[in-house]
């Protein structure tokens, strides 16, 4: 397949690995901010447990999928060193070391809300001595749900050490016979079906840990022992599924390769308290640990899990409800999202505008007699999805649906697999795309009689079609009856069903074939204005930016004397405010309620940012290699004045401005929440709050941006 190399950049890097972060230390940092917010005062309690139990979860994939590679590289004694110059090796003892320090901190924060939670009646009895009826209820449950569920198993040559699954948790109790006085080691696997916390009838909140429960209840587990003590462990599994380029039936491979995964060899074993050192030795020795890291704590194991308190009903507690607004564009066509979409390009913000627009376009698709055609791409669609249930509907109708589902969406592998078995039962032509690549572009295409010829409508998103997520995630939804996104549309799909690769595009960019091509065009276009003179400046909002490449074009943009500014929520390898190298370039990253997950691309030519004439785009890709090289990406130019102006004078313009879920980047790699106004005597400035309370995009970008300043670079200094 062709690939973009773009014009050469006309200048010599200032440093060497040097002048990139490491991937992985980004994003521990970026984690570091998710787990800041759960300390965050100004938010409600549970709120706050929230955070920490995201942060949580983040660091168990972080482990099962990053910290996995890096051992798998060094297992097999690949010598490939990271973007800033390290081994395999070096990058995993800074993680590991970073990844105590997390730990601990999460440890401590835990400790923090526990008492706050407490204060407000929601207790955790871990250790905590229960008497009267609730030792009575706690006993019945335990004999009643749990005891018929669970299989204690001795550890001795005739009973084998059981296999512990991904995400698994146990208790190792050494024992001793009464009769005898034998010593024995029973081992308890905790089944991932039981509930992780258990509350405690009564007004008062009371919960108590699965683990504790067990604990608890020894003696019931073993008559005839007296209970030495007890170690909780919780083991973590390497999950990255890699893909064999020669794999025959893509469907047959994920559904033994996702059987495989649940066997991947520990990365983490995870302690609790003062194990038994005949224990511990025991899950060293039987877990194989080799490269695994061991973790050792006197707090909670498994912080994700965190999230079932959160589900106690105290809206005091919790942010108020917000109900996103279905779009008047819409309504004032009486729901016809075809006639909203041939009168005008329409720009939907999620989730300050509802996702069920999305699902109604589909909807309406498969009702409509004159709808002949739907082909959607699916990358993750959540596990109720109104989606697939449009697409059955039209194809039951007799219509033509074309769904290219993508099995390789890391730990939705399962779920797609379900998907496209009840897809293709419903007569929908299924398609996987390529082996080595990923189709993650998100687009929509219904192709409908209209006048004696044929019209379509296409829907393109930075954000996947999850009616859960799109509640949380900040997205953009392009809808667009332009012809030649149309055709640009059937190539996409022609690409991946046919491999039949585009001669050219007419409107959008598609990864790998031109959209890296096309970013250099733009980045080297506002260096040459640089160089004559003109004001030039770059835009852009991404989740991560670690493609060394496009960083490189940036920093020649920089040194050019191109002013950018750069919104990076998670990882970013780009090293800000170095003399010489990227003195013009800016990095914040925004974290707060809402998921901020859109992609955004803007460019000067030759004007001031905000500007009519900047050329402005919408993506479904990430600054990072996979995206550019080695996944369906599309880049969609926004030519609409008024939907340019609500994209770049109201989504991307708010971020910049935001200061109160702010954070900068320094040329040392830290960060640094801005102050509450940016500049002296400045009203502090929430985008969330923003756009909650102005969820149309209705074009007032221009009023947004003569009410405050947009950051300058002495802004990011004060961060370093």
């Amino acid at each position: 397949m062709a690939r973009a190399r773009g014009r050469r950049a006309n200048w010599a890097p200032v440093l060497g690995p040097e002048r990139f972060f490491n991937r992985e230390l980004s994003w521990l940092s970026f984690n570091q901010r998710v787990l800041a917010e759960a300390c965050n005062p100004d938010y409600p309690l549970l709120e706050r447990l929230r955070f920490l139990s995201i942060s949580g979860n983040n660091l168990d994939e972080f482990m099962m999928v990053r910290v996995a590679g890096l051992a798998g590289q060094l297992r097999r004694q690949i010598e490939e060193v990271s973007i800033d110059g390290l081994t395999a090796a070096q990058q995993l003892s800074a993680v590991r070391d970073a990844v105590r320090e997390l730990e601990a901190a999460q440890q401590e924060v835990w400790h923090e809300l526990r008492d706050l939670l407490a204060a407000q009646g929601i207790r955790l009895a871990d250790g905590q001595k229960l008497a009267g009826p609730q030792a009575r209820w706690l006993r019945d449950y335990f004999v009643e749900h749990i005891l018929p569920v669970i299989t204690p198993q001795a550890i001795d040559p005739a009973h084998p050490f059981p296999f512990v699954a991904n995400q698994g948790m146990g208790i190792l109790f050494p024992l001793v016979r009464v009769s005898d006085g034998a010593a024995v080691m029973e081992m308890v696997l905790i089944p991932q079906a039981l509930p992780r916390f258990i509350r405690l009838p009564g007004p008062d909140a009371v919960y108590i840990g699965i683990e504790d429960l067990l604990c608890r209840n020894a003696a019931l587990l073993f008559p005839g022992f007296r209970v030495q003590g007890h170690g909780v462990f919780r083991v973590l599994r390497d999950s990255d599924l890699e893909i064999e380029e020669d794999a025959e039936d893509l469907v047959r491979y994920f559904r033994t390769a996702i059987q495989r995964r649940r066997r991947g060899s520990v990365i983490l074993l995870h302690l609790q308290g003062d194990i038994d050192p005949a224990a511990e030795q025991l899950l060293r020795e039987q877990l194989r640990l080799n490269k695994a890291m061991v973790l050792k704590t006197d707090g909670l194991i498994g912080i994700g899990g965190l999230a079932a308190l959160i589900d106690e009903d105290r809206p005091d507690l919790k942010f108020e409800p917000y109900s996103p607004r279905y779009p008047e564009r819409i309504r004032e066509h009486d729901g016809d999202c075809f006639a909203a979409i041939r009168e005008k390009d329409i720009i939907i913000h999620h989730p300050y505008e509802t996702f069920e627009v999305v699902v109604d376009f589909l909807r309406q698709a498969a009702a409509d007699p004159d709808v002949i055609a739907i082909k959607q791409t699916l990358y993750r669609a959540g596990k109720q999805s109104a989606v697939i249930a449009a697409l059955i509907a039209a194809a039951e109708a007799g219509k033509s649906v074309t769904a290219v589902v993508e099995l390789k969406a890391r730990f939705d592998e399962e779920q797609n697999l379900h998907w496209a078995s009840q897809l293709e039962r419903a007569g929908v032509q299924v398609i996987y795309g390529f082996v080595e690549w990923k189709t993650h572009a998100k687009v929509s295409m219904v192709v409908r009689r209209e006048g004696g010829g044929h019209r379509t409508y296409c829907h393109f998103g930075t954000g996947n079609y999850h009616p859960v997520t799109a509640r949380t995630y900040t997205d953009l939804s392009f809808f667009t009856a332009d012809p030649r996104a149309g055709r640009d549309a059937g190539r996409l799909f022609n690409f991946v069903s046919g491999y039949v690769e585009p001669r050219r595009m007419e409107l959008v960019a598609m990864a790998p074939l031109n959209m890296r091509e096309t970013l250099y065009d733009r980045i080297d276009a506002e260096a040459e204005n640089a160089r004559a003179g003109k004001p030039a400046a770059i835009w852009a909002k991404l989740n991560s930016l670690t493609d060394s490449r496009l960083i490189d074009r940036l920093y020649a943009a920089s040194a050019a004397g191109v002013q950018i500014s750069l919104v990076v929520r998670g990882i970013c390898c780009l090293r800000p405010g170095v003399p010489g190298l990227s003195d013009n370039i800016m990095v914040k990253s925004v974290i707060g309620r809402f998921l901020e997950h859109s992609r955004i691309w803007a460019f000067a030519c030759g004007s001031n940012l905000p500007s009519a004439r900047a050329k402005v785009y919408i993506s479904s890709a990430d600054g990072m290699t996979r995206n550019l090289d080695r996944r369906v990406e599309l880049l969609v130019p926004i030519r609409n004045r008024t939907i340019h102006d609500q994209v770049l004078g109201q989504v991307m313009l708010a971020n910049l401005l935001d200061t109160q879920q702010s954070w900068l980047l320094g040329p040392d790699g830290s960060y640094r929440r801005v102050s509450r106004g940016a500049e002296p005597g400045e009203a502090p400035f929430n985008l969330h709050r923003y756009f909650m309370t102005n969820p149309s995009l209705s074009g007032r970008g221009t009023a947004l941006a003569k009410g405050r300043k947009v950051p300058k670079l002495a802004l990011r200094r004060g961060a370093a």
